[in-house]
């Protein structure tokens, strides 16, 4: 592939330089010369003779196995798989890079070599050939159609060859002209629908496209942030990772690294995503004569959250000259949706979700409304207690107490509720597929990181225990107790500390002063654990992260215990 799409670097001669022989010509498709060949003999460890060969240029680039429309297109993938076996023709395909099958019902499906059957894709567009096969083949294998699709869709993704599914290929394509008359705008994509590599074939294209271009990549999640850098690792782009607002901006004042990504850290103990800290840092950091070198683009991931139009703002202050597309798959609020188009612009390409269920790029999700009742179970014998305890008292002792009983009751009634939320869940592990072979496990999302611990304490009495975890933004520092003690009891404040410290403690299986240091290490451990052995890692109790960014297949059921409104 690296010979075709950059060239041959030979030598004429001795001591003279190398030269680049091309041989494909990428900027003109109609100067090459394309053949098709059938039942091509290929001799090899055992003959075979594929149905279709496409060459250009004397070289075989594609191949295709043609089926009767009784026989399923299945069939024809096998085949090719067989063929690229070294029992077969596997050096005949050391030139080929796109791989079809197809027949007349079907239609046809397509990936590269190596590409497992599952992962086989079917190109979807508008067309007026009524014959699926035909209308695939003339889509997928037109001159330049096919040429680009080899030369700016195929990535090794960490050393696995793949091509872009179509909405990847229209989101580029649609883009082009956006970024030729720099207009900024919105690629709305599904979770799950390939956002990231969608990322890199822009990036490329703009970076061999643009004269001086630069890209740069925002996030405002550390997961978010890593897996941005390794999926553009993978398919060796050399992208830097910003260490904070500082670095960004000295980076951005240099003319290279070419390619950028920058999370919107933590700053004064806060949060990931402060958007204020952020960029309070970014114009601490700017040097009287800053001006940011390069032609800049700037994709923005997630961009439908709220903080967007602050950042978007200050970041058009500092960088006046760069070009904004935001990234989005997450449903979206009906404020977010507004916000967002407000901040970047309109659409430039949409695949909604049903659309990747159609077609089978994501799994169909399937709600089930719960009611735990909000109040707790007998109301009438709480009241007998309250009235038998207040007995010796006044009326004015009785009202002041008759006060603090509404917020007991309301804590009293939140236990109750709580407990029944995990004998839920329980009874699901223990009777719901995958979870009860412990082949899938669950997140559960809570209304905050207070009621999270009090689940996750609970959780810690059953048989999950070691088998659950919380994961959020909460670190257990001396500083988030300071003047909580009142002597009455735990605060709320106080019940997080110690319930997250006695987490993290049993785990590391350290004193809790030792084991309090180890939040990211530890949020990274039970996040391997949980997407590698979901048998040993069953439940992950979260508020706000990991509901994004966050790969993890053995995730089979979501539980939601806070309120949801225009979703």
């Amino acid at each position: 592939y690296s010979m075709l799409r950059y060239g041959v670097k030979v030598r004429p001669e001795a001591g003279e330089n190398t030269e680049t022989v091309w041989l494909i010509d990428w900027t003109d498709p109609k100067r090459n010369y394309f053949a098709i060949a059938e039942e091509v003999t290929v001799t090899g460890e055992n003959t075979k003779r594929p149905d279709i060969v496409l060459y250009v240029n004397g070289i075989a680039l594609g191949v295709l196995e043609l089926k009767r429309s009784t026989v399923s297109v299945s069939e024809g993938i096998r085949q090719n798989l067989d063929n690229q076996s070294s029992r077969f023709i596997s050096s005949f395909f050391s030139t080929v890079q796109i791989i079809m099958a197809g027949n007349d019902t079907q239609g046809g499906r397509y990936g590269v070599i190596q590409t497992p059957e599952k992962y086989y894709l079917t190109w979807k567009e508008e067309g007026d050939e009524e014959n699926p096969l035909d209308r695939h083949i003339a889509q997928i294998c037109g001159k330049d159609r096919l040429l680009e699709l080899i030369h700016d869709f195929v990535v090794f993704d960490m050393g696995t060859k793949k091509v872009c599914r179509p909405n990847q290929y229209f989101a580029v394509k649609a883009s082009q002209p956006f970024v030729r008359r720099r207009e900024g705008g919105i690629i709305w994509h599904s979770q799950g629908s390939g956002k990231s590599l969608t990322m890199v074939w822009l990036a490329k294209w703009i970076r061999e496209n643009i004269r001086n271009s630069r890209v740069l990549i925002i996030t405002d999640r550390t997961e978010l942030d890593e897996q941005i850098e390794k999926v553009f690792k993978g398919v060796n782009e050399d992208i830097h990772r910003t260490r904070s607002g500082a670095d960004l901006i000295a980076r951005l004042n240099d003319t290279t690294p070419w390619l950028l990504c920058s999370l919107i850290h933590k700053f004064g103990g806060k949060d990931e995503g402060d958007i204020g800290g952020f960029l309070d840092e970014l114009k601490r950091a700017l040097p009287a004569d800053f001006r940011a070198k390069g032609d800049l683009y700037v994709f923005v991931d997630e961009c439908h959250r709220t903080q967007s139009g602050d950042l978007h703002r200050a970041m058009k202050a500092i960088l006046p000259g760069a070009m904004f597309i935001g990234f989005t798959g997450t449903p979206l609020l009906k404020d977010d949706k507004a916000r967002s188009i407000e901040v970047f612009g309109s659409y430039i390409h949409t695949y909604k979700f049903d659309e990747a269920v159609r077609d089978g790029v994501v799994l169909d999700l399937r709600y089930e409304a719960r009611d735990i009742d909000q109040y707790i179970s007998n109301p009438k014998k709480i009241d007998e207690w309250f009235a038998a305890k207040t007995a010796g008292l006044n009326d004015l002792a009785k009202a002041q107490l008759k006060q603090r009983w509404g917020t007991l009751r309301k804590i009293l009634s939140s236990q109750d509720r709580l407990e029944r939320i995990v004998d839920d869940i329980l009874l699901d592990m223990a009777t719901r597929p995958r979870l009860m072979d412990g082949h899938g496990n669950a997140m559960l999302v809570s209304s905050s990181i207070y009621h999270a611990c009090k689940l996750f304490d609970l959780f810690a009495k059953t048989e999950l225990a070691g088998k659950c975890a919380i994961v959020t933004s909460y670190q257990p520092n001396a500083s988030e107790i300071k003047g909580e003690e009142t002597g009455e009891g735990l605060t709320e404040k106080l019940a997080k500390y110690n319930i997250y410290r006695k987490m993290l403690a049993d785990y590391f299986e350290q004193p809790e002063d030792e084991a309090a240091k180890r939040v990211e290490e530890f949020e990274k451990l039970v996040k391997q654990r949980f997407i590698k052995e979901p048998g040993q890692m069953r439940l992950l109790i979260v508020v706000d992260k990991l509901l994004t960014g966050f790969d993890a297949p053995s995730a089979t059921y979501l539980y939601i215990d806070k309120k949801m409104a225009d979703h």
